[in-house]
């Protein structure tokens, strides 16, 4: 069963949905993030990596 975030509460993002976010982008340098809502309820996060090959590296940035 998937797991089912309130977009708001009042004017404050729910904290598990914030932390969902967090989670996705933390160590993200090439890729997207997709929320899905349904009845202006998040019910899916998807996280979409891209792997660069060859080339010139882009140093690793810092993450918080």
């Amino acid at each position: 069963m998937a797991t089912t975030y309130s977009t708001t509460n009042g004017d404050r993002l729910d904290p598990a949905l914030a932390a969902a976010l967090v989670a996705a982008l933390r160590g993200l340098r090439f890729g997207s993030i997709e929320i899905v809502l349904h009845d202006s309820r998040v019910v899916h996060v998807e996280r979409r990596e891209r792997v660069r090959l060859g080339g010139a590296e882009t140093p690793p940035r810092n993450v918080r």
